[in-house]
């Protein structure tokens, strides 16, 4: 298959992208540091050599950029199987007392970084009446949390979001599913003092999207909830 992930040079994105490698999938994988890119470029071909992996330096909070990417990718592959919309970040605080602009910089990498890329992919995968689109979304989608303040508004909106192309799209052929992880080791929890199994490992994530890509094409995961064993932080 022909999958798309973006934010795929670290954290989940990079489990992600390693698991369908060894799957034998050909990736178009992008995100804003061009060194990491190439890195990650040569660690899924050594992984596996015979596949194909496109690579472009994209800031997913520039629209320009997105649809730069998505020009790309459309331009190299005829047919896209599965796009993962996975670019995020994730800046603490509460609403009252959060830096101005927190919020604006939040929904535009988390939701309308998805929001745009799915608009430019979603009319290929129309025409050939097949697809699957996977939004990563988070528990942050389902509940307010401390000190989560903007970034789960623009969570939830993402959940929103993937609900509203699911109705949009079922009956054109194309799955649209929902990833809610809860805590997993990756740079927003780099140096926090905890065991190694307090947190979920990011390949917990690949290992359920290589599962639900694998189902009939009758069948579909609307939605997949995560959580540490010993609950979220």
């Amino acid at each position: 298959m022909n999958i798309i992930i973006t934010g795929a040079t670290k954290g989940i994105g990079r489990a992600i992208a390693e698991a369908l490698a060894a799957k034998g999938h050909h990736l178009a994988i992008c995100a804003r540091n061009s060194s990491q890119l190439i890195q990650t470029q040569k660690a899924l071909l050594k992984i596996n050599p015979q596949i194909e992996v496109l690579i472009m330096r994209a800031d997913f909070e520039d629209q320009i950029q997105i649809e730069a990417f998505a020009k790309m990718v459309l331009s190299s592959w005829t047919k896209i199987d599965v796009l993962i919309n996975n670019t995020g970040i994730f800046i603490p605080g509460q609403i009252i007392e959060e830096e101005p602009g927190h919020l604006e910089k939040m929904m535009h990498v988390n939701l309308y970084s998805a929001y745009h890329l799915t608009r430019a992919i979603a009319p290929t995968m129309i025409q050939q009446q097949s697809g699957y689109i996977i939004n990563m979304c988070s528990v942050a989608s389902l509940f307010a949390y401390p000190n989560g303040g903007s970034y789960s508004i623009s969570k939830f909106a993402l959940l929103g979001f993937t609900k509203v192309l699911r109705e949009e799209l079922k009956e054109k052929g194309i799955k649209v599913s929902a990833i809610l992880p809860g805590a997993t080791w990756s740079d927003s929890w780099s140096g926090v003092q905890l065991p190694q199994s307090r947190l979920m490992q990011a390949d917990d994530i690949a290992k359920m999207i290589v599962a639900i890509l694998d189902l009939s094409k009758s069948a579909v995961v609307e939605d997949i909830i995560l959580r540490p064993q010993l609950g979220d932080l």
